[in-house]
């Protein structure tokens, strides 16, 4: 068992957080868009492992979206099933012409479950970098986004690698607020070991938290938290070591990006606001406070959806923020 200590350092980032087609393709919501699953090799600090991914594209589609989940999410983050219309990342997508690949993270959902302590924040941007050289040609354009500890990896896979036309960072900035970070990390728990393969350095959150930790100061909408409390996965504490250094810009990662940069959060007390975070206060005043830790080349647009916490895509407005996203998509495509 993990002290609570020791769970509330490593886990810090959570509230930051060949390809072999399968026989499953079957179409979407609308009747031009056709997913599949993919599980994708990739080598892990020398071990073969196997990423999943659920690909829809929409006919015609040549900008593809590479979409890594935050802390505790899988996949399904990017297409929540609850009033989908209005909260599925993934169909919004797809409605405005573009293609998605929601993956899991090593250690969760369908992908390969590696001991933890080889599963880093950079360990899986390499891990979505072999992933994302899989999908050229056929897509002229591929951005990488993230949620959380998933824009953590979609920075250091972007300034990295070098391989993307467009980064976009959803759930977190460079300032973590530990202020309010710290209480929600004191319900951290072990996952359950119950058949997953998974050891002890794989975390979740404590049952009926997810409330508190992810979605206040929105509106309490107990079908969609019940839906987010039924798909939670894990993640694994050292993910947590190298998205605290970029947090603190100690990995300077996200300088070396040079493409553009869409950074997007909600009223997020974990990154943003007094006495740690940044200025959320409006677009304008997130742009001030983040433009400092991109180039210029990143030419960052910023966007705040108001009265939501830090999952963004469960807000009863979140069409507002997917539709800012489809029209930059669209700008740099």
């Amino acid at each position: 068992m993990l002290s609570s200590r020791f769970r509330k350092l490593c886990a810090a980032a959570l509230i930051t957080a060949g390809v072999c087609l399968l026989p499953t393709a079957t179409p979407a919501g609308a009747a031009s868009v056709t997913c599949q699953d993919l599980r994708v090799p990739v080598s892990v600090t020398g071990t073969a492992q196997t990423m999943y991914g659920r690909l829809c594209v929409p006919e015609g589609a040549k900008t593809v979206q590479v979409l890594i989940p935050g802390g505790t999410y899988n996949s399904s983050y990017w297409d929540i099933g609850h009033s989908p219309e209005t909260r599925s990342f993934r169909l919004a997508m797809n409605d405005a012409g573009f293609a998605t690949l929601a993956v899991d993270r090593l250690g969760t959902g369908r992908s390969s479950r590696p001991l933890s302590v080889t599963v880093t924040a950079s360990t899986q941007a390499d891990a979505v970098h072999q992933v994302i050289r899989t999908l050229r040609p056929r897509f002229a354009k591929v951005i990488v986004g993230g949620h959380s500890i998933g824009s953590a990896m979609a920075m250091i896979e972007a300034g990295t690698y070098g391989d993307v036309d467009g980064v976009l960072v959803t759930g977190m900035t460079h300032r973590m607020n530990l202020v309010t970070v710290i209480p929600v990390l004191a319900n951290m728990i072990p996952a359950p070991l119950g058949g997953l393969g998974l050891d002890v350095g794989y975390l979740t959150t404590s049952p009926g938290t997810r409330y508190s930790a992810f979605h206040s100061p929105g509106p309490l909408d107990a079908d969609a938290i019940a839906f987010d409390e039924s798909t939670k996965d894990v993640f694994a504490v050292t993910e947590s070591v190298d998205t605290l250094l970029l947090t603190n810009v100690v990995i300077p990662a996200t300088r070396r990006i040079q493409v553009p940069v869409m950074l997007v959060v909600g009223d997020d007390t974990h990154f943003c606001g007094a006495p740690l975070g940044s200025d959320c206060s409006s677009a304008e005043a997130l742009r001030a406070s983040e433009a400092p830790f991109f180039s210029e080349a990143a030419r960052l647009r910023t966007f705040v959806l108001n009265g939501y916490g830090h999952s963004i895509n469960y807000a009863p407005n979140a069409s507002q923020y997917h539709r800012a996203v489809a029209a930059w998509t669209r700008e740099i495509s």
